[in-house]
C-alpha cells in the first residue's frame, strides 16, 4: 500500500478549512489552491494587483511543493483560476517570468486556466499544482 501523508509548511498559508496544504501519496504531490496570502500574518497581499498576486500565490505553491519534496521541475500540471478575463495577460507575463525561473529541465509544466468566482473578494487569483517526483 501507497503511504499517503499530509503536507503541512508554515512557509504557506495554514490550510483555513478541512483540507490540507498538500497530499503526497507516493511520488505524487498535489498543492491545494492557494492564493495570494502571507503566511506570516494571514493577510491577502496586493489588492488590485494581478501580477504581484500571482508572483506571492506561487511563492505559496513552491513551499507546499518543498514541503513534499518536490520542486518547480516536478511539477506537471498547474490550473490558474482568474475572477476575470481582464487580468488573463498580466497574470500571464507574471507566471512565465515565475515558472520559467524555475524550470531547469527545459519542460514547462500543462497549464490550465479558468474564470471563476473566488472564496475572497479580495483574490483574483487561486493556483494549485500536481507534481510526479522522478
Amino acid at each position: 500500500m501507497t503511504t499517503r501523508s499530509a503536507l503541512t509548511t508554515s512557509d504557506a498559508p495554514a490550510a483555513a478549512h478541512s483540507f490540507s496544504q498538500g497530499v503526497r501519496v507516493g511520488n505524487v504531490v498535489q498543492v491545494s489552491g492557494q492564493g495570494p496570502v502571507d503566511p506570516a500574518t494571514g493577510e491577502y497581499l496586493h489588492p488590485g494587483d494581478v501580477a504581484a498576486q500571482v508572483e506571492r500565490t506561487l511563492l505559496n505553491v513552491e513551499a507546499v511543493l518543498a514541503a513534499g519534496g518536490a520542486t518547480f521541475d516536478d511539477v506537471v500540471m498547474l490550473r490558474v483560476y482568474l475572477t476575470t478575463r481582464d487580468h488573463f495577460a498580466a497574470m500571464n507575463e507574471a507566471y512565465e517570468a515565475f515558472v520559467t525561473r524555475r524550470v531547469r529541465h527545459g519542460v514547462l509544466p500543462a497549464r490550465t486556466t479558468v474564470m471563476v468566482g473566488l472564496p475572497r473578494e479580495e483574490m483574483l487569483v487561486e493556483i494549485d499544482a500536481l507534481a510526479v517526483l522522478g
